[in-house]
């Protein structure tokens, strides 16, 4: 790309954002113009004659990018403290190593499941399937201060093997864990955790994972595909 043409980019993308919108027009290569209010523009044509699609980009607010990024699956962070268990649930969560298999979760501080972590150091990070997610959704709109979760919401605790903090029976997939690393828990409230035990339920053969889309709203896995590739 030329000089000449790279200025004239660089101008044609600033006038598009002072607009609030950009639209692309694909045809091999794009052009980047500010576009009208509709969310489509009439058909172009590039220099070959062929038809170029016009998109309309909008502003998304930073408040709402959350709803992009989170990756879910949804899971349910499983606690005891004091002698009394605890649920709680949480999308905000990431590997960050294949093994030992370590997890790196964000908890918030107004959270009961915050304070067990701190002091008790150990959970279990349970997968839920699509058909329990009323159930999931359930846990997270009460509080495990004024009752207990898993009797209110019809889940089951059973006990682990090296943690405490009961495994959910109903589970396709339980994961009993210790914590760490805590230098970022002031900062970001992020537990970094190792997996010490993995369980699954043979009978769950083809579980649909639950995922946060903000706002109430879910999906629940559909079609798999498998494609030829290097990633592990």
């Amino acid at each position: 790309m030329t000089e000449a043409v790279f200025d004239s980019l660089a101008t044609t993308l600033l006038a598009a954002v002072s607009l609030q919108s950009i639209k692309f027009l694909y045809a091999g290569s794009a052009t980047v113009r500010p576009g009208p209010n509709s969310s489509h523009g009439p058909a172009m044509r590039n220099e070959r004659g062929a038809a170029r699609c016009e998109i309309m980009l909008e502003d998304l607010p930073l408040s709402e990018v959350y709803r992009l990024i989170e990756p879910g699956p949804v899971v349910m962070l499983s606690t005891r403290h004091g002698g009394r268990p605890n649920l709680m649930t949480m999308s905000w969560h990431m590997m960050v190593e294949f093994e030992p298999p370590t997890i790196a979760c964000v908890v918030s501080s107004a959270n009961d499941s915050f304070k067990a972590l701190q002091k008790a150091k150990e959970c279990v990070v349970a997968s839920p399937d699509g058909t329990l997610a009323e159930k999931v959704v359930a846990v997270g709109n009460c509080h495990g201060c004024d009752v207990d979760k898993f009797a209110t919401v019809g889940l089951t605790p059973i006990p682990g093997e090296n943690v405490l903090a009961p495994v959910i029976r109903e589970c396709f997939a339980n994961l009993e864990c210790k914590v760490v690393n805590t230098r970022l828990v002031n900062k970001y409230n992020l537990f970094v955790i190792k997996v010490l035990k993995a369980w699954i339920d043979p009978e769950q053969k083809s579980p649909r994972t639950i995922h946060h889309r903000g706002y109430g709203t879910f999906i629940v896995d559909g079609e798999t595909i498998k494609l030829k590739s290097k990633m592990r």
